[in-house]
């Protein structure tokens, strides 16, 4: 079957904290430790989408993937947070696992470059984890270039370091 697009509403934020932290997990476990992954929990990732939304909803935006009325996947994007207003920002693509190769985040990437041009951008950004090989090289296939600035997260109790992609529009 093929997979659907639609927006995110109120009632997919559970489900998409679960999808997002099985994600997490099957993505980053080759170069992260279990117990850094370990947290948040699934229900935890819930809550933290549902108030990010109710904070961030008016100019941010998330599209849900179903595959045969099953989620699938999720993009979210909204401006830039450097703060360049010709710039969007890919916040996240997260699959669940059993999409990856299937063209689920590929469908979630040209939407969300669809989304960003209707709303004015010139130019995408986002930011990657270094060590995340599988998706610097999705992002590659997928026209976006590094772009040399670097910054540090924390997932778990572990610094981890990122790498800032963009592309034109």
């Amino acid at each position: 079957m093929t997979v659907s697009l639609r927006p995110a509403t109120a009632a997919d934020l559970m489900a998409v904290g679960a999808l997002h932290q099985r994600s997490r997990v099957a993505a980053y476990s080759s170069f992260l430790p279990a117990e850094a992954l370990a947290d948040p929990t699934p229900e935890a990732m819930g809550r933290y989408w549902t108030e990010r939304l109710t904070w961030e909803g008016a100019d941010h935006r998330m599209t849900v993937a179903e595959r045969d009325g099953r989620l699938a996947g999720f993009s979210y994007l909204g401006p830039d947070d450097e703060g360049d207003p010709a710039t969007g920002l890919l916040n996240a693509i997260h699959l669940e696992p059993a999409e990856r190769g299937r063209g689920t985040g590929r469908a979630l990437m040209v939407d969300a470059l669809d989304a960003m041009r209707a709303r004015g951008w010139s130019r995408a950004a986002l930011w990657v984890l270094r060590d995340n090989a599988t998706a610097r090289r999705f992002y590659e296939r997928g026209g976006w270039t590094a772009t040399g600035e670097q910054r540090d997260d924390v997932i778990g109790t572990v610094l981890v370091p990122q790498l800032r992609y963009a592309r034109s529009l």
